[in-house]
């Protein structure tokens, strides 16, 4: 069933996982740039990305997550709905079962001006880290807002 947009700010994202014996865990990312430097606990996201309304959201949050951690994404996914965050941005997810190295993730960059009104343009990626979490500390970890996706995801597989 395909997924009702909502007008405005809108992002699709990817919510992987994996069970080790028995547990289960998330893939989180964490943004670069001065701004999320020292910010830890609430900071945390899916990898996720914004889209147009010409876009397909599922095809937009495989493109993200790419994109965010330089590894393709592909399986069964699980839609996981949607929610809409602090920012008003909605936020579309899916989950995928799958595997990926979070030391060895590469993130697309983008510039910023920093220190801001000094003309300085710096140079920073969109991820400066990524990490494996089970659920209780994903929760912690992770925008408000987007513990919902680990919720659902967590009731889908009756864990």
């Amino acid at each position: 069933m395909p997924i009702k947009r909502t007008p405005g700010k809108q992002s699709a994202g990817i919510l992987l996982y994996r069970v080790i014996n028995g547990a289960l865990e998330v893939f989180l990312v964490h943004p670069g740039g001065p701004f999320f430097k020292n910010k830890d606990d609430g900071s945390w996201s899916i990898p996720k990305g914004e889209f147009l309304d010409d876009e397909e959201a599922l095809a937009a949050a495989k493109r993200e997550f790419e994109e965010e951690t330089g590894q393709p994404v592909d399986g069964k996914f699980i839609e996981l709905g949607s929610i809409r965050q602090k920012s008003g941005k909605i936020v579309y997810g899916w989950a995928v079962e799958g595997d990926i190295d979070h030391e060895t993730i590469v993130s697309n960059t983008f510039e910023i001006e920093w220190p801001t009104r000094l003309g300085r343009q710096i140079t920073i990626p969109e991820i400066d880290r990524a990490g494996w979490f089970e659920p209780v500390m994903a929760k912690q970890k992770i925008n408000p807002a987007q513990a919902a996706f680990i919720d659902t995801l967590v009731s889908h597989l009756g864990m």
